[in-house]
């Protein structure tokens, strides 16, 4: 598995990776995972049967807390020469997913690849619209010389579909229902941020980010605000987009960076989870919110999309639509007991969510792509036998 991102950073790629990672150590197959060098002095982790490989990276910008991968075509292609794995799975596309896409090429090694971050919608939030098209070229080119690339949504198919991408296979992502839960939730937290027994929360977890679409929380937490006066505000995450919304708001709680158990218990002690993203391929937040038994208001977009049921386990918005966002978040507005109805709801749905039904799925994935593989060297044998 070759990631550019990977625990302790926080993100959805990292989370993600980890949890297949450790699916699939738990079902016994071997494993190497390649990835950059978080650290000058960070060692590769090693266990039976698993093994990091640690490349070359450099901070990526605006971002310095995550690093990208160095092209490494050459020190790949020697690796897997002396140790030959059976499939090469890219969870990545940076210069590290790349050199391990043309290692594997070299060497005829079956590839599959994910599709997990919508790096193509980002550049019209950093005033660069015009690489739009080609980095979606670049995405098509990259994915295209793979078995499959897996999406977590048929909404994602679709749009890739649309766009050129071939092989897709819709593979979901979990969520960890017990260590996401309402019985997490911390009276003394709340009390911390203002908060008392009537005081409705609403939450935002994630990087703090243009690509996010934050405005569009504050501007739905003031419209709560004119139905129902006692409302707190909490950012949890960092970003580069901090400033701008601590001076749209200074009155939200940032509570910054929160990882485990902690961050667990910041979800379940709000009461409302407000997701305006447009640009998500996923969105793990969605998930962990809802299985912390939070109302959540998103547009009907990637995981929200695939998940809430408008009205019955959540709210929804048409994509785009921001007035629509702030009045059916306004709906919720000092509604305590509707919030906790449909949070209740959304955590059954959560539930659902199994991590081992999905390093299932991958693992199909795996040996379909190793089948095709073998089929293929079968046929290029077959060809090359002189006739009878």
């Amino acid at each position: 598995m070759v990631t550019e991102t990977y625990p302790p950073e926080i993100n959805g790629v990292a989370a993600t990776s980890v949890r297949v990672v450790e699916g699939l150590r738990a079902k016994g197959h071997e494993l190497q995972l390649v990835r950059p060098r978080q650290s000058g002095d960070e060692s590769p982790a090693g266990a039976e049967g698993y093994a990091e490989v640690l490349m070359r990276g450099l901070p990526i910008p605006r971002y310095p807390q995550l690093r990208m991968g160095l092209p490494s075509r050459q020190a790949l292609a020697k690796l897997w020469q002396t140790r030959r794995p059976d499939v090469v799975h890219i969870v990545t596309e940076g210069p590290l997913g790349w050199s391990a896409l043309q290692a594997a090429r070299q060497l005829r090694l079956p590839v599959v690849s994910d599709f997990r971050t919508n790096f193509h919608a980002y550049s019209r939030h950093y005033g660069v619209a015009w690489l739009r098209r080609p980095v979606m070229a670049y995405l098509r080119k990259f994915h295209n010389a793979t078995a499959c690339t897996m999406v977590p949504t048929d909404a994602l198919r679709a749009e890739l579909a649309a766009a050129g991408f071939k092989s897709l296979r819709v593979v979901a992502r979990g969520v960890d229902v017990q260590a996401y839960d309402a019985a997490h939730r911390s009276e003394a937290l709340r009390a911390a941020w203002g908060a008392g027994p009537r005081t409705m929360v609403a939450l935002s977890v994630g990087r703090l980010a243009p690509e996010k679409n934050l405005g569009l929380v504050i501007e739905a937490l003031q419209a709560m605000r004119l139905e129902y006066s006692d409302m707190q505000l909490v950012f949890v995450g960092d970003g580069p987009d901090k400033a701008r919304l601590m001076q749209m708001y200074p009155d939200a709680v940032f509570a910054g960076m929160r990882r485990g158990a902690d961050l667990a218990a910041h979800y379940a002690s709000a009461d409302v989870f407000l997701f305006p993203s447009e640009t998500e391929t996923f969105g793990n937040v969605v998930p962990e919110a809802m299985a912390s038994g939070l109302a959540v208001v998103a547009y009907a977009h990637a995981a929200a999309g695939q998940l809430i049921r408008h009205g019955e386990n959540g709210l929804l918005a048409r994509a785009g639509e921001s007035a629509e966002f702030c009045r059916v978040a306004r709906r919720l507005a000092g509604e305590l007991t509707h919030a906790r109805e449909l949070g209740g709801k959304a955590r059954i749905t959560a539930q659902g969510l199994d991590w081992s039904r999905i390093v299932e799925a991958v693992e199909s994935e795996y040996g379909a792509a190793i089948s095709a593989r073998a089929a293929a060297v079968r046929a290029a044998w077959d060809g090359a036998l002189p006739a009878a």
